[in-house]
């Protein structure tokens, strides 16, 4: 932590505990707020005590939490996403041990609200929660969602193995106002043994419906834990809806992977003042043949005596789905009749104005790019633009978390691009702003790889790419999130946020990629750096309507780029327009002395990829596709028949059809450790780097738990094993090659998604979206370009992936721009608009760079973390 980031956080600290002690000296004071301010004078005072054992700089301070484990009486182990990092702090079960829950105990919040707030109806998240290191998670900044303040509670009864949701909503307008809250997730996938059926219900049957007090779901596998849920007093709950698919208007599905997502809905009416509350509880039981008996009788006690105890008499006579009158040691004449509970205020948020006079919204790099050659603005405004719209919409309650750092220097880079241009230079790029994935090194800016073992880490030299940019004239707007060491392709988690989606705000981002993406797709960019082991630049764009290209092996340079698995990870763009993919390339590519890998580059590259962007480029084409890698094999939406209608487009545009059989392998990869090989070359190209290899740096105890290894001594590879990786790889070019050749295609064509997208609280692949699609783009390294569509039948972004053979990079990106221009199936962002201009207005402190987040507390790693597949496991 760096001094001047553990000074602020003393002087907040101390500021609050200041507060805190005034307030509670007041003779009237309520129970609940009295209680509130315990709880959080409690949680100020550990703050400040740890603060003291955190180190500066890099390195060797205290662990920190990432989701917080709260293990049972029941050897059930309840992961929990609060503030500490990855800080998605929606107080859901992001995994609960020995089941298929996914992201459960989420709140979708919609408000009748006018004018209606953004991301209303959308998943809640900010509330702060903060662990007491024992069994309860504490909210200390209220969510404002259009006036109703919205706070949880959520209690892990560790000896009576379940958890308890307490969810406030206090209106703070002068008109009744109707909330609807879906409280829910996912308890399973697919229509197989990891499909969650309703096994029981309070009513008897096997459906939920508004007489049910609680219900009870379960897997086939007796392996697997049944989960119920104690939904309150008969007649409390509204409907069910489908908690991946906006519940308030998608009723839950009655079989099939969407009756998987649950979501209890309920309806309350608030008066002004008036706080109304829901109280949930999910229960996990015990595993094996009687474990759904069992787990009836949990629930049948658990719903006729709650456990309230620590509740206060106000909190529990707020409840709504709770018939207060009948529980046991309250009477109900203590009830006031318009109940209002003293809660914390909201987190801060930044008032959403610009001071730019120019729109940059949607604008692609060409059409800035010509805006500023006509005199129409400059690089200034454009950048001024992006700034504004990075300090409204990506920090906060509801920030994208697409930044890590945003460059404290980029007006000034602007400034100089302005001056450029009136000398009479010019150039593709000179002035635009582009985001760096933050494992990029840049010599200006922090890189940290989306882990806190790297904090404070600033190289003396920029990547090859990144440099490449900076001649270009580009704008290096400042690093974006990522998963941590680009290990997942599902989400984009780090030690400093995780990634939420910018067209679908309740969604993944997916990894690793994300913050790339979304900095693009919300217009706080105008085009990205990313990398791609399996699927990380694919996915996010996909995700995010974008564009993105993945070139042959050695097209472009990795050197300065953190690795994950080397002679397989490729560096490059993310783009609203395969345009602007062209002149990103042009910037980027090429032979590079410090990468051997792309010794063949400028015998390759051509001099101009905008020359092969033509809308005629399918004409007389042959484009293969693999019926079966547009199946999922456990989602049922039609999301890859969506994508199959989307062969008109490539006919459209002159393409002919060619059904093929499955490809075949590339023998067995072979031996050698290609994560420590790459961290070994990585390492080599500094002299101060904080680690002596990639061992220590992957055994650090600041690194996530779940992504934390024990300390090994697993060496480098050999230089035969080196031969024979790159040997493996050429052959299977060849093999594909000749796949290809014999079906006489020119490419393969195969869907970005094969499913709808799911909400971001989860933890495995299959609660992101299907992408099994065995595209080979990453496996072989072959040049992929990847162009949106449209949508599915449920709204969510489609994708066509174009794949080619080994050095057909432009051909191929010409294939992709003209299914772009035939398709024209670009997705936008509703959820972050065009901010007013007012020219009288202060500019949003952005300049001074943004600081490192401060979800750390000191407190130590929780044991036994859910893992994800890293998102070369899944691809292989």
């Amino acid at each position: 932590m760096t001094n001047g980031l553990k000074n602020g956080i003393m002087k907040k600290c101390t500021k609050e505990k200041t507060s805190t002690l005034q307030l509670t000296s007041e003779k009237q004071i309520s129970p609940s707020t009295s209680r509130y301010f315990r709880k959080k004078s409690s949680w100020i005072l550990s703050s400040l005590l740890t603060l003291g054992s955190l180190t500066t700089g890099i390195a060797t301070g205290n662990p920190v939490s990432a989701v917080t484990n709260v293990p049972a009486s029941n050897n059930a182990t309840w992961q929990i996403q609060d503030a500490a990092p990855p800080g998605l702090d929606t107080g859901s079960i992001r995994a609960l041990s020995q089941s298929q829950v996914q992201g459960f105990g989420n709140i979708f919040v919609k408000v009748s609200t006018t004018p209606e707030p953004r991301l209303n109806g959308e998943m809640m998240r900010g509330f702060g929660l903060q662990f007491d290191g024992k069994d309860t998670f504490e909210t200390t900044q209220a969510v404002n969602l259009g006036g109703i303040h919205i706070t949880r509670e959520v209690k892990v009864a560790t000896g009576s193995n379940w958890t308890r949701f307490f969810d406030t909503f206090t209106n703070t307008s002068k008109k009744a106002v109707i909330v609807d809250v879906s409280f829910g997730g996912a308890l399973g996938y697919g229509a197989g043994s990891n499909h969650a059926a309703i096994k029981s219900t309070s009513d008897g049957n096997q459906n939920i419906d508004k007489d049910d007090t609680w219900s009870l779901m379960a897997t086939s596998d007796t392996r697997q834990r049944p989960v119920g849920v104690v939904i309150g007093k008969s007649g409390s709950l509204e409907r069910m809806g489908n908690q991946e698919r906006n519940p308030f208007d998608t009723p839950m599905a009655e079989s099939g992977n969407e009756s998987n997502f649950f979501g209890f809905v309920d309806s309350l009416t608030i008066k002004p003042g008036e706080t109304k509350s829901l109280a949930r509880f999910v229960l996990a039981g015990t595993t094996g043949a009687t474990a759904e008996e069992k787990a009836v009788k949990e629930l049948i006690s658990l719903s006729s005596n709650p456990d309230f105890s620590d509740l206060s008499t106000e909190e529990i006579c707020s409840l709504d789905n709770w018939n207060v009158s009948k529980l046991s040691g309250l009477e109900a004449k203590a009830c006031p009749s318009v109940n209002h509970l003293n809660t914390p205020p909201p987190g801060k948020t930044v008032e959403p104005y610009t001071t730019s006079r120019y729109d940059v919204v949607n604008k692609s790099i060409a059409e800035m790019q010509r805006d500023m050659e006509k005199g129409v603005t400059t690089s200034e405004e454009i950048t001024r633009a992006y700034l504004d719209r990075i300090a409204v919409y990506d920090s906060g309650q509801f920030g994208f978390n697409a930044f890590i750092h945003v460059a404290d220097d980029a007006i000034k880079q602007a400034k100089a691009a302005d001056r450029a241009r009136k000398k009479g230079e010019n150039g593709e790029l000179l002035g635009i702003p582009i985001a760096i994935k933050d494992l990029f090194d840049t010599k200006d800016m922090p890189t940290t790889g989306g882990t806190l073992a790297l904090e404070g880490w600033q190289p003396d030299s920029d990547a090859y790419q990144v440099a490449k940019l900076r001649e270009s004239g580009a704008v290096l707007i400042g690093k974006t999130n990522l998963s941590e060491f680009a290990n997942s392709g599902g989400y984009s988690e780090s030690g400093w946020g995780q990634v939420w989606n910018a067209l679908y705000p309740s969604k993944t981002s997916f990894g690793s990629s994300g913050g790339s993406a979304v900095a693009v797709a919300a217009s706080m960019a105008a085009g990205s750096l990313g990398t791609q082991t399996g699927v990380s630049l694919y996915a996010p764009s996909v995700g995010a309507s974008l564009t993105t290209f993945r070139g042959t092996d050695g097209m472009a340079s990795t050197s300065g780029v953190i690795p994950l698995t080397w002679g397989q990870d490729y560096a490059g763009p993310i783009a609203r327009t395969v345009t602007d993919l062209a002149y990103l390339l042009n910037a980027t590519t090429g032979t590079d002395p410090l990468d051997m890998l792309t010794t063949e580059a400028d015998s390759h590259r051509p001099d101009d990829w905008t020359a092969y962007l033509d809308e005629n480029s399918l004409a007389g084409k042959r484009i293969g596709y693999i019926p079966s890698s547009f199946v999922s094999s456990y989602a049922d939406d039609g999301t890859g028949e969506a994508a199959m209608e989307h062969f008109a487009d490539i006919e459209a545009a002159g393409g002919t059809m060619v059904e093929m059989k499955s490809p075949p392998g590339g023998g067995s990869s072979p031996g050698g450790s290609r994560n420590i090989e790459g961290w070994a070359r990585y390492i080599e190209l500094h002299n101060d780097f904080p680690y002596k290899d990639g061992n220590t740096v992957l055994a650090s105890p600041r690194v996530l738990p779940y992504n934390q290894q024990q300390l090994r001594d697993t060496p480098r590879m050999t230089s035969s094993q080196v031969d024979a990786w790159l040997q493996y790889r050429a052959n299977y070019k060849q093999v594909i090659a000749q796949w290809m050749a014999d079906y006489d295609v020119d490419a393969v064509v195969y869907p970005g998604f094969i499913s709808d997208m799911y909400n971001n609280d989860g933890a495995s692949n299959q609660h992101t979206a299907d992408r099994a699609t065995g595209v080979l783009t990453s496996n072989v390294g072959l040049p992929t370009v990847v162009v949106p569509v449209g949508t599915n039948s449920h709204g969510y972004s489609i994708s066509m992936q174009l794949v080619g053979t080994a050095w057909n990079d432009a051909q191929i990106l010409g294939m992709g721009y003209a299914l772009e221009q035939q398709a024209q199936g670009q997705q936008l962002s509703n959820f972050a608009p065009r901010l007013e201009y007012q020219s009288k207005r202060p500019q949003h402190s952005y300049e001074k760079g943004r600081p490192s987040h401060s979800y750390q507390t000191g407190r130590p790693a929780h044991a036994n973390s859910t893992g994800r597949l890293s998102e070369k496991e899944y691809n292989e």
